[in-house]
């Protein structure tokens, strides 16, 4: 595999082509992932064919289209970390592309792995190139609908960003969840779980009076600890209003608490993933510093994603 390359604040340059539009669907499975992507691309320049380089680190490239029609040998190069569309059409384009991957053999706790038996995401800083082939860099910002399909008994609960759109059972014990995130975000506050979880529930009445429903995902065996985790987030969102007039913009906001997960947290919007330490207390065996650190970092979390409305 090619070494990766160090990049400078001096080497940096405009992407020559942006995304608008993100359509993911995965199909999770026990010896392999299926990830299906459809891009909206857009040149920066109109008119211009520059290549259209992706990156793309332990994926199997199984198809790639442009506007529907499969790109022939000659027409792309796929090496260890980039797909590279040679002679892309001069305007705008959807680009779709199927990969394999696989999470049960994921163990650098990036991209989509397994954790005690449940999937996970972590895509900061560089994680995103480990799902599907993209631009994995932050200043490409686009829309993301994602849906998830999966072994309904093995992974009852599937969650991702934004607003639940759709889900239901499909046969041979499948069911899935469709979620749309109508606000443009970097490929790095991706974030996908699915798995054995139950949830503390709770909500939250926003400063203009809609109703946010309030979620806190752990295996079962561990809900109990998470009521100073909850009262943490009302805090924080009340917080965000009060200080800086930052009333969240969705129907939902999740927390996960993971065992395995190589961050304290991570600032996914409307899904946070949260290392279960973080999350997780007790008055038996939590002291004041454990409780400070979830109420700390739980604000610093929830917060964070109001910056990336401003832009």
């Amino acid at each position: 595999m090619e070494a990766p390359k160090e990049i400078f604040l001096k080497d940096y340059k405009l992407p020559d082509y942006y995304f608008d539009t993100v359509d993911l669907s995965f199909l999770l499975g026990e010896e392999k992932t299926t990830v299906s992507a459809k891009i909206s691309v857009v040149p920066r320049v109109d008119g211009a064919a520059s290549p259209l380089v992706l990156d793309g680190v332990d994926l199997k490239l199984i198809s790639v289209k442009i506007n529907g029609n499969e790109l022939k040998e000659g027409e792309f190069q796929v090496g260890s970390r980039h797909l590279i569309i040679t002679s892309p059409p001069s305007g705008n384009f959807m680009l779709e592309t199927v990969t394999e991957i696989l999470p049960h053999k994921n163990t650098s706790l990036e991209g989509l792995y397994k954790s005690s038996g449940n999937f996970c995401t972590q895509c900061e800083a560089e994680g995103f190139r480990k799902i599907t082939f993209y631009q994995d860099r932050p200043d490409i910002m686009a829309k993301y609908t994602c849906r998830i399909e999966a072994n309904k008994s093995l992974y009852p609960v599937l969650l991702s960003n934004g607003n639940l759109i759709e889900r239901g059972d499909l046969e041979g014990g499948n069911h899935f969840a469709l979620w749309e995130d109508p606000f443009k975000k970097p490929c790095y506050l991706f974030a996908l779980v699915a798995g054995q979880l139950e949830s503390r529930d709770d909500t939250f009445t926003t400063c203009s009076g809609r109703k946010v429903a309030l979620k806190i995902w752990t295996p079962p065996q561990d809900l109990p600890k998470t009521e100073h985790a909850m009262y943490s987030l009302k805090a924080a969102m009340k917080w965000d209003e009060d200080v800086f007039g930052r009333e969240y913009d969705l129907d939902i906001f999740n927390i996960v608490s993971v065992p395995d997960f190589n961050m304290g947290a991570m600032e996914n919007k409307s899904l946070n993933i949260f290392n279960s330490k973080l999350v997780l207390a007790s008055p038996e065996t939590a002291t004041d510093a454990d409780y400070a650190a979830i109420l700390g970092v739980i604000g610093h979390e929830v917060c964070c994603p109001s910056v990336y409305s401003l832009f």
